[in-house]
């Protein structure tokens, strides 16, 4: 699972919303998750802290419905205006993928907003 040879997609979703060392760092945590054993599911949602501090941020990744939850900070010293907008991101572990993407329940909220 989550094979870190497999090619890595990035929706454009997910780069008009996130800054790009943001998006880098979580491909570093999963990279990592996967090293420590800590994958266990085929999909993983990011859900980023409304907190940061100067130069770095917080975020939280769930599996199997949050029943398995770890926090995590990242680096981080650009734009924050990203933040406290309850963005979450998921990674789909796909046969010959990995896809990072915006979860449709921020997609649905948008849509709703815009009626």
């Amino acid at each position: 699972m989550y094979e870190m040879t497999k090619k890595h997609r990035t929706g454009d979703d997910v780069k008009e919303l996130i800054p790009q060392p943001v998006i880098d760092g979580l491909w570093d945590r999963l990279n990592q998750m996967r090293k420590e054993k800590l994958l266990i599911d085929a999909s993983m949602a990011v859900m980023f802290s409304d907190d940061f501090e100067d130069h770095k941020i917080f975020f939280m990744t769930l599996q199997k419905e949050g029943a398995f939850a770890n926090e995590y900070e990242l680096a981080y010293d650009g734009p924050k205006d990203f933040l406290g907008k309850g963005t979450i991101v998921i990674f789909k572990d796909r046969p010959k993928t990995i896809q990072m993407s915006i979860s449709a329940a921020n997609k649905a909220t948008t849509d709703d907003s815009e009626k």
